[in-house]
């Protein structure tokens, strides 16, 4: 909700009068935590809240210390916050990169009660008791009481910003592309890499993640081409988006390098706007399939570690001057500048151009650039040679700096500032190579790492492979795009260099990776801003043995922030080689991962959510189950009936209605679902021999058989039927959730491991509308419609299958029984199903046929003990369920080499077991079985429940599961406990089969 004008408290007595990218004729308001403020277009949240003076964002993670902005880009770890609010809230958004819009909301983050008195903010005072993996040794408490008490506390202190609870509304696009060259970065180097490679003729992709293309030169005073180094960006983008091969695309950030040149982008198309019209999705993500990549992606500029370094008013050089002269804002009356490079100097005279004060700059090295020197001191700069910063004082706002000498062992002078510009070196943004698989080299000269050998079809250039002056970047972008351009098959002509002006060109640091404090002082010291990971937190960890870079991360959680370590990386690899006593090489760097910054899921899932997510499938009997009440539920891909539930009843009595109904007489029950897929060729019954864990090579035409396959750990993969239909053709039956998964399964098998054998598989799973028709009167039922069949049990026996037909449609009948009832499964073609199941429903009508849902399925299937998806469920074997005598020992199948592995037949594993409830109540799905019998003392999880049901059969709440000792435990009683829903009931154990152990009704 935009403020009205009174609420406006900031002033702008930090905005320079004049200069700037902004747009000052448009004039924004926004909120930060409530109060109003101003800024303009073309600003930041960042830029916006420095020109009102605002300095204290945000509290520390852990400790809650105050926090202002470091950075002026996608690296900044501090100024965390969150946008907008309801359901378009957007936790743990950097302020640096938040585009203004009016009427933007934003609030602070992990602050209580407010941001200026967090009282959290005693966890400082405890910080003695929170230092690296300190929940490792805190929170284990002697028994499990001890976590559950900790844990409510642990979870609400945890965390930083709260997402939505409600649908984002907004809507995310996806988008695939292909292109010769991509270039990612629009800096100096990636603007006349993509300008070199499109005037080639190649088809080009330019990804930048600003809003406008330029990088540095945004934020600097540097010309190009005799003109303005902005201005000189803005009319090659310009340029390039008017050639017909070339697409520009800012507020794209590349966060992932992929296999085979396929990189991840993600456009932030309306973030910058108060709402996404209409026709605009909010982000959208790109797959970008590039012949060759030109990675441009810069340096991130690092910070120093001294005392104090996280307090608000400290900020990176680079950012300093960004803020200045792209966003036109002071970021401080009076400033300390300390660096360990030249580009502090730069960094130093654009302050002192704006206004600011610039007390002094600390330069750690002895011998500086004397012309910067001179520089600095014509424009009234001190400089301090061999100087750095010590400690930062002050509370919500830096007050002063205390500057000494490095050498001196901690001894400074006290200087009076509002803001501490540090600049420790440039560091290559080197993520995305190292994505491609490539290791990166620790560069002495530079104090960083560097891109090392290409495994994917990249090139570097510009900053991000260590060229840094301005003069050689463009001349390496103009490089890097010929060289893409002529592997990509295009003849590149030499494209002329624009000439340029700079102050530094040197890249040259000369490290410093911790400052000694100030003698006598006690002060923090922090390596990552973002998780509040010290220096004494390194040592720590080195002291109890997490010396490996990898270890130090885990251990310390430094690097595994949401800006991960951009900017704390490389201190904190320096001071665990220190402690080890070895060169930063011998300790090598951690692996990037994507995303190179956060991706919101939103933007993952494109368009694929709710009841998009994917393909809703309707069988053809829908409309019949909907006009006739059923009650649909999801399973898999599929909407199907889960009762038909008369008025006034719950889910439970219907379906125990209907599973009585089908013991008593005759139900039907759509099973279209079912996978079914076409196996055809002459060698179809060897595949499938190969495939089930029993024989399939003999099956006779005109029968089925049931089976179970494996998957190749041996673990149980799928089961179903098998239909010899001709001697070359079978029908194969798979349970509806796995149907893609098996299919995807047999054709890997026949293209990758079997590729001799002449067999095709085909889905046929949407061709056959499929129904069962079960009970004591089902083939009373179907002789009433059959046309030409004879359904007698001599002529149909079970597993018998015929081809018929039923009102003249052409019809599959099989003999097959899920329920423990004599059963018949009739297929017919999909647009024929309706009308065949509606004859057969007016056929069964004499003898009370119902039809029945999944809910009364299920329970039927338990009573008779059959293993369905909650015991299939991919960690159980063949032993588990008892069948291992299915498995044939004369043959290969798929898993046979592993299924007998020791711990897959170990007889301590849990075994199938029936259970009955023992107090009346439901047993509840997932519970334990334990053989406590008080709920505070349960005692260890022997196994699970697996699924559970009323049993009409025996008018008892019954299960199937999982137990330790499984067969020898009948006749035992057991505890189902469920900790997380609640109960602890006693639970008969007794074999699976309930009803009818003998199937003699199965068989007729």
């Amino acid at each position: 909700m935009t403020p009205p004008m009174t609420e406006l408290v900031g002033s702008f007595d930090y905005r320079l009068e004049s200069g700037g990218l902004i747009d000052r004729s448009r004039p924004l308001r926004f909120t930060f935590d409530g109060v109003g403020y101003e800024g303009f277009a073309g600003d930041t949240l960042a830029s916006a809240l420095l020109a009102n003076g605002v300095r204290l964002v945000a509290r520390g993670f852990k400790y809650h210390r105050p926090r202002g902005i470091l950075t002026a880009g996608s690296e900044e770890p501090n100024a965390l916050v969150t946008l907008r609010g309801g359901a378009r809230a957007e936790p743990n958004t950097r302020a640096t990169v938040a585009e203004l819009y009016e009427g933007l909301e934003a609030s602070s983050q992990n602050r209580w009660p407010s941001l200026l008195l967090d009282l959290m903010a005693v966890n400082d005072l405890l910080s003695p008791f929170l230092v690296a993996g300190f929940y490792y040794k805190t929170f284990m408490g002697p028994t499990r009481k001890a976590w559950m008490f900790y844990e409510r506390f642990i979870r609400s202190a945890a965390g930083l910003g709260e997402a939505a609870r409600i649908p984002d509304p907004d809507r995310y696009d996806k988008m695939n592309a292909f292109c010769d060259v991509l270039v990612v970065g629009g800096g100096p180097a990636g603007l006349m890499a993509a300008l070199t490679a499109a005037r080639a003729g190649a088809r080009v992709i330019v990804a930048d993640e600003r809003p406008r293309p330029g990088g540095a030169l945004l934020g600097g005073s540097e010309r190009v081409a005799d003109i303005d180094g902005a201005d000189w960006a803005a009319a090659v983008t310009a340029d390039l988006a008017a050639m017909p091969d070339v697409t520009v695309l800012s507020r794209a950030t590349v966060y992932g390098y992929y296999d085979h040149n396929t990189l991840g982008v993600v456009e932030r198309v309306a973030d910058h706007l108060p709402t996404p019209p209409e026709h605009l999705a909010r982000q959208r993500h790109w797959r970008i399939c590039a012949d060759q990549v030109v990675l441009a992606t810069g340096a991130i500029e690092q910070p120093l570690i001294f005392g104090g370094n996280d307090r608000p008013g400290v900020m990176l050089a680079g950012a300093a001057r960004t803020y200045v002269n792209h966003y036109a804002v002071r970021p401080g009356r009076r400033a300390v500048v300390v660096t360990n490079n030249d580009s502090g100097y730069d960094a130093a005279l654009d302050l002192a151009m704006s206004g600011v004060d610039v007390a002094a700059i600390a330069d750690v090295r002895e011998g500086p650039d004397d012309g910067l020197v001179s520089a600095a001191r014509a424009s009234g700069i001190e400089v301090l040679k061999g100087h750095a910063v010590l400690a930062a004082e002050g509370g919500r706002q830096v007050r002063a700096a205390v500057l000494g000498r490095v050498a001196d062992g901690g001894v400074g002078k006290r200087v009076a500032c509002d803001l501490i510009a540090v600049s420790g070196g440039w560091a290559p943004a080197v993520h995305l190579h190292a994505m491609a698989g490539s290791k990166p080299v620790y560069d002495p000269g530079l104090a960083a790492f560097l891109p090392g050998e290409p495994r994917e079809a990249w090139i570097s250039c510009g900053a991000a492979g260590g060229v840094f002056a301005l003069a050689d970047c463009l001349a390496d972008g103009a490089r890097a795009g010929a060289e893409a351009a002529r592997r990509a098959g295009f003849d590149a002509a030499a494209v002329s260099v624009p000439s340029s002006v700079e102050r530094t060109k040197s890249p040259a640091v000369q490290p410093v990776w911790e400052v000694p404090a100030p003698k006598g002082r006690k002060v923090k010291k922090f390596v990552d801003l973002q998780h509040d990971v010290t220096t004494a937190d390194i040592a720590l960890a080195h002291r109890e043995g997490f010396v490996s870079v990898e270890h130090l991360k885990r251990y310390t959680t430094q690097g595994m922030a949401t800006d991960q370590g951009k900017t704390s990386n490389i201190g904190a690899i320096a001071l665990m080689a220190a402690l080890r006593g070895e060169p930063i090489p011998a300790v090598g760097a951690t692996t990037f991962r994507p995303p190179y910054t956060p991706v919101a899921i939103g933007a993952l899932a494109g368009r694929e959510v709710g009841g998009h997510f994917r393909p809703t499938r309707l069988t053809p009997m829908h409309d019949w189950h909907v006009a006739r009440g059923a009650e649909l539920i999801t399973v898999g891909p599929w909407l199907r009936p889960r009762v038909y539930a008369k008025p006034g009843e719950t889910i439970e009595q219907a379906y125990v209605r209907e599973a009585r109904a089908v013991r008593a007489g005759v139900g039907i029950v759509d099973v279209s679902t079912l996978g079914k897929i076409d196996v055809l060729g002459p060698d179809a019954a060897e595949f499938l021999d190969r495939v089930y864990v029993n024989g399939f090579k003999k099956l006779p035409v005109g029968k089925a058989r049931y089976g179970i396959m494996l998957r190749e750990d041996g673990y149980l993969f799928d089961d179903g039927t098998v239909w010899r239909l001709d001697e070359h053709r079978l029908l194969m039956t798979t349970t509806t959730a796995n149907a893609a998964a098996v299919l995807l399964h047999l054709e890997r098998l026949l293209q990758v491991v079997w590729p001799d054998l002449r067999v095709t598989v085909t889905s046929v799973t949407e061709q056959w509308a499929g129904m069962a028709v079960a009970g004591p009167d089902s083939r009373k039922t179907l002789a009433k419609v059959v046309d030409d069949i004879d359904v007698s049990n001599e002529t149909l026996p079970f597993m018998g299958v015929v081809r018929g037909r039923i009102d003249g449609v052409p019809v599959l009948i099989a003999r097959l029984s899920f329920s423990g009832e004599m059963a018949y499964e009739v297929y017919a073609a999909a647009d024929h199903g309706a009308a065949v199941w509606e004859r057969i429903i007016h056929a069964g009508a004499d003898f009370g046929i119902v039809p029945y849902g999944i809910e009364a399925m299920g329970a039927l299937r338990i009573e008779k003990g059959h293993v369905a998806g909650p015991e299939l469920d991919g960690r159980t074997t063949l032993h588990d369920i008892g069948f291992q005598r299915m498995a044939a020992k004369s043959k290969h199948y798929v898993g046979k080499a592993l299924m007998n592995r020791e711990g897959l037949t170990d007889p301590h594993r849990p075994r199938y077991v029936g259970l009955i409830s023992k107090t009346g109540r439901v047993i509840r799905a997932g519970a334990h079985l334990v053989e406590g019998a008080e709920a505070s003392d349960p005692g260890p999880s022997l196994g699970h429940v697996s699924s559970k049901a009323y049993s009409p059969a025996l008018e008892r709440y019954v299960a199937l599961g999982f137990v330790r000792g499984g067969n020898d435990r009948i006749g035992q009683t057991l505890y189902a406990t469920d900790p997380v829903h609640g109960g602890h009931d006693a639970v008969e154990v007794v074999d699976p089969v309930f009803f009818d152990p003998g199937g003699e009704r199965m068989h007729g």
